[in-house]
């Protein structure tokens, strides 16, 4: 192949041929394939991403299974033309081997040996018998006849030994053609030339071939030549290889003399030598001449738009490869043509034709031709061939459309406020719905509302930076955008011209989708172009939909298409196409035969066919007898006679086997793939056991026989690029059909096949783990089961060499396993193993492949094997709120992920093991933040987003209703029905007919398992959700004659009888429905609401009288009726059968409580309580039986009603100007949420202490809230539905938060327990095993500050003027001390004494223990530290630094700078003995002794160094020192090595602390700005990051999420929140040898679950009055 010189290579493998001389070089090759080959293979795999494939054809032990010279010379080819860097290996050995016998000989040279064998009277009937003359050859020739071999290598049953000796018959043949050649050349009969090839070695006529005539640039650097000499075969002794190597130019050449001893000559010991010599040299060498090699490589980058880059990329290619297939000149080129010149032309075009007549190739020969076609201008072509796609769904294709289009006109504008370059999350979800009777699956929504854009798309180009993309919009959305980038777009200069190949065979939604998005007529200077199948007409109708289904004609003026039908080729061209082909392989037919094929070709006039002609005739010779039967007569008799004639040349099972993964796969397979398949295959593999043997660990197919059978294919199975690999694929989708009917025709065979891949993909008999083979199917000894190790290499999902090293990205494993599992029912492995696996997770988000993931984790296909379809949903938004941050930094998954699921690992126990694969990587990795507890979540994640995808953007929800079933059903006002029927299905629409026309929907109801719908006809329809999709009409209408009285108003279904009563109707219809009988009960007004009894023996109507009747529904008596004074319309009635008391509530809120006890008596009055305040009706009310607890929701009031005693349990005002709209509890009670007008949130209020804690996100203003047994549900007025996991709101409700912001925080050496106060007189002890405060330490006032004894056993706190001495251990409060006046309090570092620190009277040394005086200080000390010996209290006054002794309280230490005008700024003590660091103002840096009073100063800190006071810190030792943090960046000062460094921020810092052992520093800042488009959740958080301080390397980052207050770090890392939560995070070092605190290194073991709010701390009292006072 002619390559330019520093061309790239595009290829994904390394492709090695080796030649050699088989006698001579057994042990050298298997040395090299046992222990070069495989590991070189592993490393390439690793670093670069290559597969590595060593040709040998002389891997058989069978020398009859060798190649010829004809086919080494393909295999040559090959591996020169597809290898990524070197092709050729070399062994050249002291043996130049036997001639080969030549393979053909052209007639007149043949005769001319012939002839002067006969005249040296030398017998000719040798050579005539093994060679036969054959016309059919260019030139014609005699060819040698081929060796009697079996198509399977196990059925020779020839010894091994006996394999490789030469054939007796072949030395003969060599002397006679040795003899007449040198007799010929000496009479001038023959050139010296042509003489050399009847005495040339296997090895030097593929040596000859591989290198001459090439071009000096494809061989430097890409062969391997290793000659081997051996001096003395028969004496004296070896040399060391390396010494005798001499490399020479160009050709890479290695030279190794070997000396052997005489009397032994060249032993087996000396050959091993050797060839252990030659395996480190060939490793060594290879590698370094693939890392020379300039490799087109596809980038791993995060962002979904390079994804679909690459993408539309591969369809160039494609489209290039079909292109070359067109070799008969089509007369409807010119038609196409025609289309693409006019101008005025605005219907798409379409290419009508039947299977095989190349409508594919005519397409993407046109598209290869357009740009030629139209000279004055530019046009940009985008061309889809849909059969070959990997995604398949409309989204993703309009996606891909949207954003390609946009790029290439260098515009990325966003739509409505929204960039489509932001954030994946949306792609196709192919769920079936199973409401397959009665609602339409093609009308599922999952996307959002769809808003305008034409405004906002402009044709200014704008370049949009981070080429990040937004897939997060539904499928109207993408159309819309879609349709304006048509409209606005294209030129005259550029004009758009899209191809779409396979629109037709595809999921039958997808091409009408993909039609229905393009707008009629088209707009100008855009062309659209598409394929359709002759019998597949819903593409046709979709841009129809007035003609007929079956009329396709070309010209038709009214139709919405241009059509062009692809007929017959010419039969002559075919002829034509066929003699070129045969003569490119060196073959022609005779006259005879070519009659035969003329009259094929009569028949079947098809370009595929004339193509499998030629792999048929070119089998064919001159003498063959071939007659009109012996050519099949069609495509797919043609594909079956190639494979019978594959499985007789190559094996049944490899054949089979093969074609079965190649057209199962879901991309493709790469030739190494597809050998490692067979090499684990058990059916292939004992094919290659000799009969009565016990197959080896090490038995594999050999690659030379995969190759051979690839390169008889190669017409039809080429290369094409899959994501960076090249993966073998059908030009044809006939060739798939023939392999599935032939050899794929069950269930069990293709799910055998798919699980093989699985298992192959997913790495499981890797690293020599072996697997059981068949059982004994070759008459095995001892009738044991084999067991064969497969040959394959470890499937991870991302290659790494080494631990600091990032990887790359398995793309191979990620495009396929998921795929195969599926298809092969490993429902389990593809659920848990991959879809919530964080290695699955981090490849397909570093491999551009976010919103692919996304699809898969929402996608509900086979859901009724999903197990986990709540934690997918978890994780699928979590996802798409950061999707903007991974795509620009995929690495930061883990963290990222780990934040967001800690909170909800006990209501998921599925997600531990995705969450335990974080904390693995990160100990693998060896540094990084963990969490340890997670404060209170700012935002609950939704386990679902369904978004509405209505044809007219202004409907909206006009009523809704839900069961504890969870199902959701929705009615809008352009009267369509929609459902949901839970977790695990999209929303879908009903679509129901009466007398062929489709009904509207009026309204609906739902009670129990039923659903009522009503019909704008006044029809009644109902439905059992847990029964068969069946809807069910009932006779049940009002019987007024005005028709809007027919508004039903209440349904209750109880015990299989339906109540129903109608608006403003005083009588109420009970339907049966096992009787199907109607019954009619009638009340003294109209009814307002209705409940029964649990068995629905008695019903109680309240009425708009206030009056409440009491039916018996059996005997349909009246048995009372009660009433109140008010006679307000009853609202609501509660039915407490356990106490026979009926409580019925007023709409205004009152409540009045009857007893029901006697049946046959009117009820009796118990009591009534009224509702104070604003007499508003109410909203809603939501009763919970469980927890008895009833709540009434009024625009101002929401109250909660204890229905054990039937009291007002507690009121909630609305906020200030806002009104409630709707409310309803929590799961269990103890949070309510609410929505507010004008407010998009849904607000969470802990019933407890009456706070808001928790605010629920949706897209828009809520239209209502739905509880059904596990979900909240937020119905928007455009019917989009948000569903929060129930308990995931209780556990985010109940997360322990102070009163108010985190004001101090103190951690313990011990890492137990740390202290927090609010400013409060509570402060929290907070357990780190727990993760929750165990205990509240009370006070009688606000504490002001907190200290905590080193060794954790005394806690002091200074509130109210009074001193707490708090013994940690016991809980008590053993000293409070009164009268000290102190503003600050100390604990010296020895645990013994106490110092409380006044500014306005004495402060005083007192001991821990009873608070006994020991002495007082008089002057104040500022900023006041005790030394490290216990012995002094240092701090600042009046510029200078004074110590004071804490013995007797004297002043007798004193530091004062040496310049009048240079004052002490900070200071800090160190663990040294009586040391002191002083910072001066001037920026001078001082050491202090205390006890000596010498001072050293060490250096001046440069200006923009100098120390802020309020930021100073510093480590114990002395080591390091914060000075200060500017905007973004944080100055450091190594006193160790006096060097000053700046450590540089993602954004202004917020908070910064030093680790006081001089390990990290730990810093807070905000997140740097971000484009106006992006809205990820995470580029507005501020970030705790972690440093290293001895090397500045970063140990990790977490997103915080909310605003951060105080910071501490002592050993982890202790974060206060303004709302007062707080969040702690371990550090992971592995250089430092950082352990993560004890019970929280491992928080998704198993716990028994406990409910959140359960969990309340212990009491600490404080002694009731002071015990000790100070004077």
């Amino acid at each position: 192949m002619d390559r330019p010189p520093g061309s790239a290579y595009r290829s994904s493998c390394v492709k090695l041929y080796l030649c050699s001389n088989p006698e001579d070089s057994t042990v050298e090759r298997n040395a090299l394939r046992k222990s070069v080959f495989p590991k070189l293979r592993q490393h390439c795999r690793h670093t670069r991403g290559l597969d590595v494939r060593v040709i040998d054809p002389f891997e058989a032990s069978d020398s009859s299974r060798w190649p010829d010279e004809q086919t080494r010379q393909q295999l040559i080819n090959e591996c020169r033309d597809s290898s990524a860097g070197p092709f050729l290996l070399a062994l050249i050995g002291h043996q130049y081997g036997k001639a080969e016998l030549p393979t053909q000989v052209e007639v007149s040279e043949f005769q001319v040996l012939l002839q002067e064998s006969q005249q040296a009277k030398i017998s000719t009937q040798e050579v005539e018998g093994q060679y036969w003359r054959d016309e059919n050859t260019i030139p014609p020739s005699f060819c040698l006849r081929p060796r009697r071999s079996t198509c399977c290598p196990q059925q020779s049953e020839v010894k091994k030994e006996e394999k490789l000796k030469p054939k007796p018959e072949d030395d003969g043949l060599r002397r006679l053609f040795q003899t007449t050649v040198s007799r010929c050349v000496h009479k001038d009969l023959l050139s010296s030339d042509r003489a050399q090839r009847y005495y040339r070695s296997v090895l030097d006529v593929d040596l000859r071939f591989a290198l001459e005539n090439q071009p000096k640039h494809d061989i430097a650097g890409r062969c391997l030549v290793y000659i081997h000499k051996v001096i003395n075969a028969k004496g004296e002794k070896e040399k060391r290889m390396n010494s005798q190597i001499q490399p020479q130019p160009e050709l890479l050449v290695y030279t190794m003399a070997t000396e052997c001893d005489h009397r032994h000559g060249y032993t087996t010991a000396k050959r091993r030598t050797y060839a252990q010599s030659l395996c480190q040299q060939v490793y060594a060498d290879v590698l370094r001449l693939i890392d020379n090699v300039n490799i087109s490589e596809t980038s791993e980058s995060a962002h979904i738009g390079d994804a679909l880059a690459i993408e539309q990329e591969e369809q160039e290619e494609l489209c290039k490869i079909l292109s070359s297939f067109y070799e008969i000149i089509r007369p409807e080129e010119e038609k196409i043509r025609a289309y693409v010149q006019q101008r005025e032309q605005q219907r798409p075009l379409v290419v009508v034709g039947g299977p095989c007549t190349g409508k594919a190739v005519l397409l993407a020969h046109c598209a290869q031709k357009i740009k030629s076609w139209l000279p004055d201008s530019d046009p940009v072509v985008f061309t889809y061939f849909l059969n070959l796609s990997n995604n398949l769904s409309p989204k993703h294709l309009l996606l891909s459309l949207c954003s390609q289009i946009a790029s290439q006109y260098h515009h990325s504008r966003s739509l409505t406020g929204r960039n489509l370059l932001d954030d994946p999350s949306c792609s196709n979800n192919n769920s079936n719905c199973s409401l397959v009777s009665n609602l339409d699956p093609h009308e599922r929504t999952t996307g959002d509302h769809v808003s305008h854009c034409c405004e906002d798309l402009s044709v200014e180009p704008y370049q949009h930076h981070s080429g990040i993309i937004n897939t997060d919009l539904c499928l109207s959305e993408l159309k819309e955008h879609f349709s304006s980038l048509l409209s606005l777009m294209p030129s005259t200069k550029n004009p758009l011209f899209l191809i779409f190949d396979g629109l037709d065979h595809v999921n039958y939604t997808v091409g009408p989708q993909i039609i229905e998005s393009l707008p009629s007529p088209l707009p100008p200077n855009v062309k659209v172009l598409l394929t359709v199948s002759a019998k597949r007409t819903q593409i046709l109708q979709a841009m129809d939909p007035q003609s007929p289904a079956c009329e396709i004609s070309e010209g038709r003026e009214e139709s919405g298409y241009e059509c062009v039908a692809l007929g017959l080729a010419d039969r002559k061209q075919c002829v034509r196409m066929l003699a070129s082909l045969l003569s490119r392989s060196g073959r022609s037919v005779t006259s005879g035969q070519q009659a035969l094929v003329n009259q094929s070709l009569t028949s079947c006039c098809l370009p595929l066919y004339a193509r499998l002609l030629h792999l048929h005739t070119s089998c064919w010779h001159s003498d063959s007898d071939v007659t009109y039967s012996s050519l099949p007569d069609g495509v797919h008799s043609s594909i079956c006679a190639l494979l019978d004639h594959l499985e007789h040349k190559h094996g049944s099972s490899l054949v089979v086997r093969a074609l079965s993964y190649l057209t199962l796969s879901r991309t493709g397979l790469t030739e190494a793939e597809l050998s490692d398949l067979l090499s684990s295959d058990d059916k292939v593999l004992l094919e290659y056991v000799q009969q009565n043997e016990t197959p080896s660990s090490d038995v594999k197919v050999p690659q030379v026989d995969v190759e051979t059978f690839l390169v008889d294919l190669r017409s039809f199975l080429t290369l094409r690029t899959v994501k960076g690999s090249k993966v073998l694929f059908w030009v044809s989708r006939h060739f798939k059909l023939a392999v599935t009917k032939r050899y794929l025709g069950s269930h069990d065979l293709r799910t055998e096949i798919h699980s093989a891949m699985a298992d192959y993909f997913s790495g499981q008999w890797a690293h020599g783990i072996t697997k059981p083979s068949l059982a004994n199917q070759k008459s095995l000894p001892n009738k044991e089961t084999a067991h064969i190790a497969p040959y394959t290499d470890w499937q991870p999902f991302i290659f790494a060499s080494s631990l600091k090293d990032i990887g790359r990205v398995n793309l191979r494993k990620v495009l396929e396993l998921p795929h195969h599992l599926q298809e092969s029912n490993k429902w389990e492995k593809l659920e848990v193993g991959l879809l919530l696996s964080l290695r699955f997770h981090q490849a397909m988000v570093r491999a551009g492949l976010l919103g692919n993931l996304l699809a898969m984790l929402e996608d509900e296909q086979g859901s009724s094997h999903w197990r986990c379809s709540r934690e997918r949903g978890l994780v699928a938004n979590i996802l798409k709120s950061c999707a903007c941050f991974l795509q620009s930094s995929p690495l930061q998954l883990p963290t990222v992920m780990e934040t967001s699921l800690f909170p909800y690992l006990e209501v998921f126990p599925a997600l531990r093991g995705f969450f335990r694969e974080i904390r693995e990587e990160r100990r693998k990795r060896g540094s990084g933040l963990g969490v340890v507890l997670c404060p209170l979540p700012s935002v609950v994640p939704s386990i679902h987003c369904l978004k509405s995808n209505f044809a007219v953007r202004e409907v909206s929800v006009t009523e809704v209703a839900g069961n504890d079933c969870g199902m959701v059903a929705m009615i809008m006002d352009d009267g369509t029905a929609w459902f949901w029927k839970g977790s695990g299905f999209d929303v879908v629409k009903l679509l129901l007919s009466w007398e062929k026309s489709k009904l509207k929907f009026a309204g609906l109801k739902s009670s129990g398992p039923y659903i009522l719908l009503f019909t704008r006809c006044n029809k009644l329809f109902c439905w059992d959700v847990t029964g068969p999709e069946v809807f069910v009409q009932l006779n049940a209408e009002s019987e007024s004659k005005d028709p809007t009285s027919n508004i039903i108003d209440g349904f209750v279904a109880c015990q299989k009888k339906l109540f129903i009563w109608f608006k403003e109707e005083s009588f109420v219809r009970m339907f049966d429905v096992c009787s199907e009988t109607v019954t009619h009960f009638q009340c003294q007004s109209c009814v307002t609401c209705l409940v029964c009894s649990s068995t629905s023996l008695y019903m109680c109507c309240g009425q708009q009288d206030g009056t409440v009747s009491i039916f018996d529904t059996n005997t349909l008596s009246l048995l009372g009726t009660c009433s109140d004074s008010k006679r307000d319309p009853v609202t609501l009635i509660i039915l407490c059968e356990d106490k026979w008391e009926m409580a019925c509530v007023d709409r205004t809120g009152n409540l009045t409580l009857w007893d029901v006890t006697a049946k046959t008596q009117p009820p009796r009055f118990v009591k009534k309580i009224l509702s104070y305040g604003k007499s508003d009706n109410i909203l809603n009310t939501d009763y919970s039986e469980e927890i008895n607890t009833l709540l009434v929701c009024q625009s101002h009031l929401v109250t909660l009603w204890d229905t054990c005693d039937w009291e007002p349990w507690d009121k909630f005002l609305s906020p200030q100007g806002r009104a409630f709209t709707h409310a309803v509890l929590s799961q269990d009670g103890h949070l309510f949420l609410a929505l507010l007008d004008t407010c998009p949130f849904v607000l969470v209020w802990r019933v407890s202490t009456g706070e808001c804690v928790l605010s629920l996100e949706t897209n828009e203003q809520p239209h209502t809230l739905l509880k059904t047994a596990s979900d909240i549900i937020c119905v928007a007025p455009d019917g989009c539905l948000t569903v929060w996991d129930a308990e995931m709101i209780d556990a985010a409700g109940a997360s322990p938060t102070m009163r108010s912001r985190v004001k101090e925080l103190v951690a313990g050496q011990t890492g137990d327990w740390f202290y927090t106060t609010d400013g409060s007189e509570v402060v929290w002890r907070w357990s780190l095993k727990t993760g929750v405060p165990d205990a509240n330490l009370l006070h009688e006032g606000p504490v002001k500050k907190l200290r905590l004894s080193p060794d954790d056993l005394h806690l002091v706190t200074l509130s109210a003027g009074d001193i707490y001495v708090w013994q940690t251990e016991m809980g008590q409060n053993i000293l409070r001390l009164s009268g000290s006046g102190a503003s600050d309090v100390l604990i010296t570092p020895n645990n013994n004494f106490g110092i409380s620190l006044s500014d306005q009277s004495l402060s005083r040394v007192w001991k821990l223990a009873h608070g006994s005086i020991v002495c007082s200080i008089h002057l104040y000390l500022s900023d006041a530290q005790v030394s490290h010996e216990s012995t002094f209290l240092i701090g600042r006054r009046g510029g200078d630094l004074l110590a004071a002794s804490l013995w007797s309280g004297s002043i007798n230490k004193r530091f004062s700078c040496v310049e009048s005008s240079e004052h002490v700024v900070a200071f800090q003590t160190l663990s040294h003995p009586d040391f002191v660091v002083v910072m001066g103002a001037s920026g001078a840096v001082y050491t202090w002794n205390v006890a000596e009073e010498t001072v050293c100063k060490h250096f001046q800190l440069p200006y923009v160094f100098h120390c802020q006071p309020q930021d100073f810190q510093m480590s114990c030792d002395g080591n390091y020192a914060l000075l200060s943090t500017d905007n973004d960046s944080i100055n450091l000062l190594n006193l160790s090595w006096l060097v000053l460094c700046s450590l540089k921020a993602e954004g202004p810092v917020i908070r910064a602390c030093l680790d006081k052992t001089g390990c990290y520093t730990a810093y807070i800042s905000s997140s740097a700005p971000q484009e106006e488009s992006c809205v990820c959740s995470l580029h507005v958080r501020p970030i705790l990051t972690v440093v290293r301080l001895a090397d500045g390397e970063r140990i990790g980052s977490v997103f915080l999420p909310k605003q951060p207050l105080t910071l501490v770090v002592c050993k982890c890392v202790f974060v206060g929140f303004e709302d007062g939560s707080v969040g702690v995070y371990s550090i992971s070092d592995i250089l430092n040898t950082q352990v993560e605190p004890v019970g929280c290194s491992d928080p998704v073991g198993s716990k028994v679950k406990q409910c959140p709010f359960d969990r309340t701390p212990v009491g600490w009292l404080p002694l009731t009055s002071p015990n000790v006072t100070w004077p």
